[in-house]
């Protein structure tokens, strides 16, 4: 799963892009100013940044010089206006793509694919215990059978193989699933997810090995995970 950051300081905005990128399964972490943006740089990593040239601590043009200073990921500005001299600026100073506000979602989308494309974060297929999920495509197979998830369950699935040597807690995953299908999903609901997923891709869903339970904790990925693509 591709991490965006998404800098933006308009919350309206902010939670529908959160929701939309999510739901197309991405994972997204947010900041609404300049100075929030600058400090978590230091404690995550990105595969892509969506920044707002407009912040009320600064512009976008000085966090995409901090993010392009730490980490080489493809910066996509959000603005506004179409201010020519805006875009020249900000495609100077190193940004990969622009969009200008109200954009189409999946316009957005199909901008931020392309953007990781071609700086070589395109998606990957990865392969566990008979297991092959293309995040490319958003097929999953097992055996080399296809198998149907819905997009719940797909979306579960993505967060284990996004976190290979991560135990997940139930709140990091309920946290992560809650808009996936515009569903509202509590402890119970997320244990008979986790249930439906283990009937779909586990040889004995009895004794799992590819999602495993960690006691008093939540659940990990298990051993073995490879990236396959090519």
């Amino acid at each position: 799963m591709k991490h965006i950051f998404l800098v933006e300081d308009d919350s309206a905005i902010a939670k529908n892009l959160s929701l939309l990128l999510r739901a197309e399964g991405f994972s997204v972490t947010h900041a609404s100013t300049r100075s929030e943006a600058v400090e978590l740089l230091f404690s995550h990593r990105f595969d892509l940044a969506l920044v707002d040239i407009s912040l009320p601590d600064g512009n976008g043009f000085a966090v995409c010089t901090e993010i392009k200073t730490q980490q080489e990921i493809p910066v996509i500005f959000l603005t506004a206006s179409g201010d020519e001299s805006s875009v020249v600026t900000g495609l100077n100073m190193g940004a990969d793509d622009y969009v200008t506000k109200p954009f189409r979602p999946r316009e957005l989308v199909a901008r931020i694919r392309a953007a990781l494309r071609k700086s070589g974060s395109a998606p990957a297929i990865f392969a566990l215990g008979g297991l092959s999920v293309d995040t490319a495509s958003g097929i999953v197979k097992k055996n080399g059978g296809e198998v149907f998830l819905s997009a719940l369950e797909y979306r579960l699935l993505l967060v284990f193989v996004s976190n290979p040597k991560n135990i997940l807690t139930r709140d990091r995953l309920l946290n992560e699933l809650w808009d996936a299908a515009g569903e509202f999903v509590t402890n119970n609901t997320l244990t008979v997810y986790i249930k439906r997923l283990r009937e779909k891709i586990e040889d004995n869903p009895a004794d799992p090995r590819i999602i495993l339970t960690v006691r008093g904790t939540g659940y990990r990925l298990g051993e073995g995970m490879s990236d396959v693509s090519e």
